[in-house]
């Protein structure tokens, strides 16, 4: 983006704008290219990064503990853009169509995790979520912007998500949100096969467990410092 393009966006005056930009491309947030626009820079990368890996140390635990209690395939996701990015996951020995690994990204709508992440968004944002030609990755798959708008409503009311063979067939993803400072920063998920679908109520239970010890060891955490 070209300092005319910040200038004309933000409304700010071209010496601040100037001033602002260098004083970030200093801090390495913002790096110039060749052609003299400027990009994100390796800093921004760095304390996503960080973020990221604070968050996994901090939850990585109780999911072992989750996954010690239920042997099931559990996992843990964050927003990133219009994607869930699985940032750590534990794998269980039943075989299950799975789609996740660590750092890789799905789509948010198809997903438990996903539907958890965008639920929470700005009304702004789940409307543009929405009116995009949404990924089909099963005939299952729920694209209808008012059938999934109402879905993600009950998301948010319930406070967990169920997706049965919406993201691979055979596959059942269940989810509760992780919430830290009023916001909900992740979703842990678990994935199992669709045929027992009936096991998901006992499964959420311990599922919700498990959310509120991680929302605590991060609260614990913020205040020790």
């Amino acid at each position: 983006m070209s300092v005319g393009r910040i200038v004309e966006e933000t409304g700010l005056p071209v010496s601040t704008t100037y001033r602002l930009v260098h004083e970030l491309q200093e801090w390495g947030v913002l790096d110039r290219t060749a052609d003299g626009s400027y990009q994100v820079g390796m800093r921004i990368w760095e304390l996503g990064q960080q973020a990221g890996r604070r968050l996994r140390d901090r939850a990585h635990p109780f999911m072992q503990d989750l996954f010690d209690t239920t042997h099931e395939n559990v996992h843990l996701a964050v927003r990133e853009g219009t994607e869930a990015l699985y940032v750590d996951k534990l794998y269980g020995s039943r075989r299950v169509p799975l789609a996740s690994r660590i750092g890789s990204r799905l789509p948010l709508h198809p997903t438990a995790v996903g539907r958890i992440l965008l639920a929470n968004q700005p009304s702004w944002f789940r409307e543009a979520y929405l009116e995009r030609e949404l990924e089909h990755p099963t005939p299952k798959t729920q694209t209808g912007a008012a059938t999934l708008a109402k879905e993600l409503a009950l998301v948010r009311e319930q406070g967990h998500a169920v997706t049965i063979d919406e993201m691979r067939l055979g596959a059942c993803s269940i989810a509760v949100p992780i919430s830290h400072g009023g916001q909900v920063v992740a979703a842990v998920g678990i994935v199992l096969e669709s045929h027992r679908a009936s096991e998901v109520p006992w499964l959420l239970n311990q599922l919700k467990a498990t959310g509120y010890q991680i929302e605590r060891a991060l609260d614990r955490r913020i205040t020790i410092r």
